[in-house]
């Protein structure tokens, strides 16, 4: 019976043994990937290598659990040897990782418990947790179970629900000031907010205060007179004769004509 056992055991661990080194194989590939092929790398491929790991981390969970594996936690194992000299069976077997079974290693491979350091941690976090009340400790959770039902429930929406959902915000979203847009409209239309001011230029003899006029934009250096067959008379220029019979109609035309000018121009 005590035969059968061990053969029963040895059977397992080297199962074991083989299924571990096919994860550890698939991981080593995987980092390999991740460190010189990150470039060329797509994300359904990292799909693919988790995918890969996760099945064949089932499958040792199975193998564990299953009724004909024995349970390895009654397996004690206790170090016969103890030695500071290196072990060159030893580094082959952990593939020169743990060249020496020493004092100093034997601690940190056969822990059947957490660090020190983890362990207390660990107390900490219990004494926090039990000073929590019921009814705070229920609040949180409930929270918590708000938050990730949330979020399951956006991954678990299509891609093109989604995609909807952002043109329609995109569209919605306004793209411009009313302000900005009737300030910049009375500055074209009407000239409000411009400087009434002149670009410095030399002024012309006996037209004091008169510089060139604004590049662009409508003069006044002749204004038609009504009434006049084809006659111009230039601003700050001579005045045309009256015509006999009319001496006071010529001038109240220059003056209407000017006026008119000087109102469609926004700059005066």
């Amino acid at each position: 019976m005590q035969q059968r056992e061990e053969k029963q055991l040895e059977a397992s661990t080297e199962s074991l043994i083989s299924r571990v080194a096919h994860l550890k194989n698939s991981l080593h590939s995987f980092i390999f990937k991740l460190e010189n092929e990150y470039e060329r790398l797509t994300w359904p491929s990292v799909l693919d290598n988790f995918a890969l790991l996760s099945g064949q981390l089932n499958t040792i969970n199975k193998l564990l659990r299953n009724e004909k594996t024995p349970s390895f936690r009654n397996q004690v194992i206790i170090p016969l040897l103890l030695s500071p000299d290196r072990d060159e069976e030893l580094a082959k077997l952990t593939e020169q990782r743990v060249p020496v079974f020493s004092h100093e290693i034997v601690p940190d491979h056969l822990r059947t418990k957490p660090d020190p350091e983890v362990e207390e941690l660990e107390k900490q976090l219990s004494v926090e947790a039990a000073r929590i009340g019921p009814d705070a400790a229920q609040k949180q959770i409930q929270t918590l179970n708000k938050l990730c039902s949330n979020l399951l429930e956006k991954l678990n929406n299509p891609r093109d629900d989604r995609e909807t959902e952002s043109a329609a915000v995109r569209q919605n979203k306004q793209s411009f000031n009313p302000a900005d847009t009737t300030a910049l409209v009375a500055a074209v239309g009407f000239g409000k907010g411009l400087a009434k001011c002149r670009p410095p230029g030399p002024v012309a003899p006996g037209q004091p205060g008169q510089g060139p006029m604004m590049t662009g934009g409508p003069t006044l250096q002749q204004v038609t007179i009504a009434g006049s067959s084809g006659q111009q008379a230039a601003i700050g220029g001579p005045v045309p004769s009256q015509q006999p019979g009319q001496p006071g109609k010529m001038q109240s035309n220059i003056k209407t004509n000017i006026k008119s000018a000087s109102m469609q121009h926004p700059y005066r």
